[in-house]
């Protein structure tokens, strides 16, 4: 089966056929380093993490280019507000790189323990200020930007089809002119961008670059556009990131690269819709906020969140609470439970042959290939653990291979050490089975009790029960 994805500009499901044969160009947009990433943030990052798994269990090599924001992006999404780096170093008395390094640092400790797949690039904004000078420079030789204010800005009426990715308006917003707009004067219409900040918008900031059109600092917008292009070619196959940036940050970033280059830039566009809590939409901006560090303060594990986000399909909106996170855990501790299970009966790794386990394995292939499918996904490896027909060799193998796109560390699951018991005890559990075995469900429950007095617990899973010592 073909990988389906949904294209949002185009609104529908669309075969994936990449540029180069088996090889993908995907750029995702990553953190604005300022803060740590609230668990919403990182819901967007998961998704970006499974589609790369999908195309690579699909027999596709990912070329994956991620940027670092440490400059020009402003606490509003358009060209208004502090820069938010800025913003956060007053307020903590720290400089701007120091920020910038510490959240970055932070971000990818996150990464990791949410066991995603690092990019292969990862580009720092800072490290490629001489790309988007180039670019902008190209953009202005091409008629598409004015200087007015000190700032050079991006002309949406040069270009026949901005705002097609959003399906924006664009009667209506070329009928903004200077006296409507009210946060930037400077603007010709209201929905044109700052391609180069000077210092005569923000003043000296810490971080400025000398430049053609005066000593400052590039616009938030012109970064992803320089630095993909750079990595992966004026045309790459798929670009990802959060509902939140199509109506401005990513319709910017078409309007300027098939600006500058007269052809199309990006085939596919992904996004992630938003984690929503109690009032809504999860955000910074509402100042307290969920990250992944206070999930394990409260005593969950990275991965009951990565559970949680499978559960639902990357394109709904998904509903967070801790009930919720909790019966995430739930289930995917009994997952462990069974597959440590398998490997204690003796199970491992082997070639599927029969056309039972094969079939499970196309399955899982074509719910994940349509558009990553996860809860259809997850219902096939429940599926799996379930079917009595398979061998503890073919389920366990199949564990595996889903989880090349899970990602849930199943291969980091060992057997239970073994430990001995008194033979006193292990009498009990043998009386306590036959018990359960005529249903003799008042003796069993003693049984339970009097192990339970002295030391041990009974842990029952489908293929028998066992004792545990009491931590």
């Amino acid at each position: 089966m073909s990988v389906l994805l949904y294209n949002t500009m185009s609104r529908q499901l669309e075969p994936f056929q990449p540029i180069k044969e088996s090889e993908v160009g995907l750029y995702s947009c990553g953190p604005t380093v300022y803060n740590f990433a609230h668990i919403g943030n990182l819901r967007t990052f998961l998704f970006e993490d499974l589609l790369k798994r999908m195309l690579l269990v699909s027999g596709f090599n990912v070329n994956h280019v991620m940027n670092i924001t440490d400059v020009g992006h402003l606490t509003g999404d358009g060209d208004d507000g502090e820069d938010k780096l800025e913003k956060m170093a007053h307020k903590t008395n720290r400089t701007v790189w120091e920020i910038a390094a510490f959240y970055t640092e932070a971000f990818f400790k996150d990464y990791d323990e949410l066991n995603m797949i690092r990019p292969g690039t990862v580009c720092k904004a800072t490290d490629h200020v001489s790309q988007m000078i180039d670019l902008i420079k190209r953009l202005e030789e091409g008629g598409h930007t004015y200087i007015s204010g000190g700032n050079v800005y991006f002309s949406i009426d040069s270009i026949p089809d901005y705002g097609k990715l959003a399906r924006l308006d664009l009667d209506a917003l070329r009928t903004a002119v200077r006296d409507d707009v009210e946060v930037d004067g400077n603007k010709k219409n209201s929905k044109d961008f700052v391609l180069w900040f000077t210092k005569s918008k923000h003043g000296e900031q810490a971080m400025m670059w000398d430049s053609p059109w005066g000593r400052g600092f590039p616009g938030w917008h012109i970064e992803c556009s320089a630095m993909s292009m750079y990595y992966l070619g004026e045309s790459f196959d798929i670009h990802c990131g959060g509902i939140d940036a199509i109506p401005v940050h990513h319709t910017n970033e078409i309007a300027q690269s098939e600006a500058a280059t007269g052809k199309g830039w990006v085939n596919y566009w992904l996004h992630g819709e938003f984690l929503l809590d109690e009032t809504g939409k999860m955000s910074k901006s509402k100042g307290d906020f969920l990250t992944l560090s206070l999930l394990k303060s409260k005593g969950f594990e990275p991965m009951d969140y990565r559970y949680f986000c499978l559960g639902g399909h990357y394109r709904s909106q998904l509903k967070f609470s801790f009930e919720s996170l909790s019966t995430a855990r739930t289930a995917r501790r009994n997952v462990y439970d069974r597959i440590q299970s398998l490997l204690n009966q003796g199970s491992r790794r082997i070639t599927l042959e029969r056309d039972e386990a094969l079939a499970y394995r196309s399955a899982f292939l074509e719910h994940i290939q349509s558009d990553l499918n996860t809860p259809r996904a997850l219902a096939d490896l429940w599926g799996v653990l379930k079917d009595d027909g398979l061998s503890i060799d073919e389920k366990y193998t199949l564990c595996l291979f889903f989880d090349q796109v899970f990602g849930l560390k199943f291969d980091s699951i060992t057997k239970a050490e073994e430990q001995t018991f008194p033979p006193e005890a292990m009498a009990l559990l043998q009386q306590r089975l036959e018990a359960k075995k005529e249903k003799n469900w008042a003796l069993a429950d003693s049984l339970r009790s009097e192990l339970d007095a002295m030391g041990y617990v009974v842990k029952d899973t489908p293929s028998g029960s066992s004792l545990e010592k009491k931590m």
